[in-house]
């Protein structure tokens, strides 16, 4: 008992070391916010590990999702002692007229009009580059496997047209009168398949267009409102995404998630900074909108040879950067990369930091 005592005060204070947060040896003491920059960038400038909101901000978990408080023109410093951020005043641009001189004959002082600007919420600074993401937040991008049997077909045009544009009518098989009148229109893109399983974890999807319901029956009549890309028969309707929130909170998962990028948006084996990734996990796997996982290389194999007779060497996996999940499916999930020292590629893993 005595030694399991012992064991527990000294690994008290390195544990507690472990989740202090580490302040770059470069942070500066204060930051003047400008337009462009983000929180996740803010933090960054200071800490090492700019996921851990809470304890650089020091706020709660309702503070943390107003996207209202921090504008350009305000001022972060640093304290050192308890190693978080605090805003300070804006900075306001005074007008030049400084206070009126007494008169001379008068002990009574004048006092000169002062503007004060006030911030808009429209200037606050978002969490994350949100135009990185804003295409990926409206639109359905993953069709489940088990969503694909009885999905709404475009199956014929108005005059036989082979191509449809704004305005053109097109005739919808199998569109639900509950769901709404306001309908995407998308065609298949590439399967998602787990690399360790095979399972099948969806079908990423094309985005081509809008269209409204101007009647319900077997066979619906959609008009185009909007078109980005063909649109033709044979192509499919879906309903556009659930509201998303336009501010996120930054966080590590409270399991241990281990998941392996599948895809790079883009068509592209390779990817950096502010790119867009699929990985193989999702809801079901405990994954949420805002989670932080952080990028893994896997480590080189030195051969057998000169210097190692026996065996191969493995070395260890390489971190190098960090991914921002924010956008969950049922089996995959959407994130920016948000920091990388080398290129993202295909089956890099991402894991709880």
């Amino acid at each position: 008992m005595r030694k399991i005592i012992s064991l527990i005060c000294v690994l008290l204070p390195i544990l507690a070391y472990a989740d202090k947060l580490e302040i770059r040896e470069n942070a500066p003491d204060r930051h003047v916010v400008v337009k462009g920059d983000t929180l996740w960038d803010i933090s960054a400038t200071f800490f090492k590990d700019p996921w851990k909101w809470k304890e650089i901000w020091g706020l709660n978990k309702e503070a943390i999702k107003d996207p209202h408080w921090i504008y350009p023109g305000d001022v972060v410093f640093l304290d050192r002692t308890t190693g978080t951020l605090r805003v300070g005043e804006a900075i306001v641009q005074q007008p030049t007229a400084e206070l009126a001189v007494p008169a001379a004959e008068s002990n009574i002082v004048k006092l000169s009009p002062r503007a004060r600007e006030i911030a808009s919420d429209h200037n606050a600074i978002p969490t994350i580059p949100l135009s990185d993401i804003a295409s990926f937040l409206a639109k359905p991008l993953v069709i489940e496997e088990r969503d694909t049997a009885r999905i709404p077909t475009l199956v014929g045009t108005y005059e036989q047209r082979e191509l449809l544009a704004t305005d053109d009518i097109a005739y919808v098989k199998n569109l639900p009168a509950d769901k709404g009148n306001r309908w995407q229109v998308f065609r298949f893109g590439k399967t998602f398949t787990d690399p360790d399983t095979d399972e099948v974890l969806g079908h990423e999807v094309n985005y081509l267009g809008d269209g409204v319901v101007e009647k319900f029956a077997d066979v619906s009549e959609i008009r185009i409102t909007k078109s980005v890309a063909e649109i033709k028969v044979g192509d499919y309707f879906a309903q556009g995404a659930e509201a998303l929130p336009r501010s996120f909170e930054p966080r590590a998962p409270n399991t241990q998630i281990s998941a392996k990028v599948i895809s790079i948006y883009g068509g592209i084996e390779q990817a950096g900074q502010n790119a867009i990734v699929t990985i193989n996990k999702g809801k079901r796997d405990g994954l949420e909108n805002g989670h932080v996982l952080a990028l893994y290389q896997k480590g080189e194999v030195l051969k057998r040879g000169r210097i190692f007779n026996r065996d191969n060497v493995n070395l260890p996996d390489v971190r190098y950067g960090l991914i921002f999940v924010f956008r969950t499916f049922h089996k995959v999930s959407y994130a920016l990369v948000l920091q990388t020292r080398l290129p993202v590629q295909l089956l890099d893993t991402a894991q709880t930091p």
